[in-house]
């Protein structure tokens, strides 16, 4: 029985939607072609028809998770609360992509890498845009600094075995985040600074 397009452009999206879920919780590796058709409720015989091989998967699947964390702008007080929360780390499968991915793209295809790239690219901007009016350089600095630092901090926290230990990382990272943005801004924007705790 012959797919019509439609069809076909929903089951890619539903491989897609798994693949990234399958990928975030287990790793690259550790996940089978066979495994996400299976969760997708489509056929093994039918990925072809999508996808050439698994590394086109891969990198097809960043590709689509990334450009859906998000929707261009945040409040950067709110993410910095979800983002570095309990919640958030006992839920990787629904979790950060590139917190999810990025620690195994290096073992991964050139398309791969470079969708990891453009996603990273795009949330150092949505950073920038929360971020108050300053000098442009400083930014992108305070930008790329506070991603590096939410990313690396949710791969820790994951990382332990000690709830404690792990709950701490995600805690101080954020005072961390929310001290050096109000420091860096210019004091006629500290009060209303969404990175900054109101008293």
């Amino acid at each position: 029985m012959k797919v019509s397009r439609e069809q076909m452009a929903e089951n890619r999206l539903r491989i897609l939607d798994v693949a990234s879920r399958l990928f975030r919780e287990k790793g690259f590796d550790a996940v089978s072609v066979a495994e996400v058709m299976k969760a997708a409720g489509l056929t093994h015989g039918g990925f072809y028809g999508h996808f050439n091989s698994k590394d086109d998967l891969v990198a097809e699947t960043i590709g689509y998770a990334l450009s859906h964390d998000g929707d261009g702008s945040v409040d950067l007080r709110a993410y910095l609360d979800e983002y570095l929360a309990p919640r958030h780390r006992d839920n990787a499968a629904a979790g950060c992509p590139t917190a999810g991915l990025a620690a195994d793209i290096r073992h991964q295809t050139p398309a791969a890498r470079a969708a990891m790239t453009a996603g990273l690219r795009s949330q150092i901007e949505r950073v920038t845009k929360a971020l108050p009016n300053s000098d442009a350089a400083d930014r992108r600095r305070a930008a790329i600094g506070t991603w590096a630092a939410m990313v690396g901090a949710l791969i820790l926290a994951r990382a332990i075995d000690d709830t404690k230990l792990s709950d701490e990382v995600l805690e101080q990272t954020r005072a961390w985040i929310e001290a050096t943005l109000s420091s860096a801004s210019p004091k006629q924007e500290r009060r209303s600074h969404p990175g900054s705790r109101s008293s």
